[in-house]
């Protein structure tokens, strides 16, 4: 295992590179997961058609109450997935990350007249979520990274 001047093992064999995951990287993994079971519970709250949910008749993206749950069911696991994709610091697992959370958010803004405090917590969620994936470490960000762990393990 390789290892810096401080002693501390990385983690990583020899010549082989990681990814870098930084503390916002892994904010939005786990709010994607918080996001993705909340919109899983609200789409199975949905289909079973509970008496919590206030059922507009003059609203214009009218679907009926299970379509509704469907749709958060389907998007809670999909958020949930590339939640734990995302711990990877892939990029693919990031973009696709922000797009499952504009979706999320494009849904729950469609959810205001259902349910107005529970859409608009995870409007709020769905918003960070895209602000972290997109505040974390670039491609070059990695690559220095790498480039300064290679030279300081040359050093020591």
């Amino acid at each position: 295992m390789a290892s810096h001047v401080g002693g501390v093992q990385t983690g990583a064999a020899p010549g082989r590179a990681h990814r870098a995951v930084s503390g916002w990287v892994v904010f939005a993994a786990v709010m994607m997961i918080f996001g993705g079971a909340m919109n899983l519970l609200q789409g199975i709250s949905a289909i079973r058609t509970d008496n919590v949910f206030l059922v507009t008749r003059s609203y214009i993206f009218q679907f009926d109450l299970s379509g509704w749950g469907w749709v958060h069911f389907a998007i809670g696991v999909a958020l949930l997935v590339a939640g734990c994709a995302v711990f990877t610091g892939a990029m693919w697992a990031r973009v696709t990350g922000v797009v499952l959370a504009g979706l999320a958010l494009v849904a729950n803004f469609l959810w205001l007249p259902y349910y107005p405090v529970w859409a608009t917590v995870l409007l709020i969620v769905d918003a960070l979520v895209i602000w972290a994936l997109c505040a974390g470490p670039s491609r070059g960000d990695a690559a220095r990274a790498e480039a300064g762990h290679t030279e300081a393990g040359r050093a020591a």
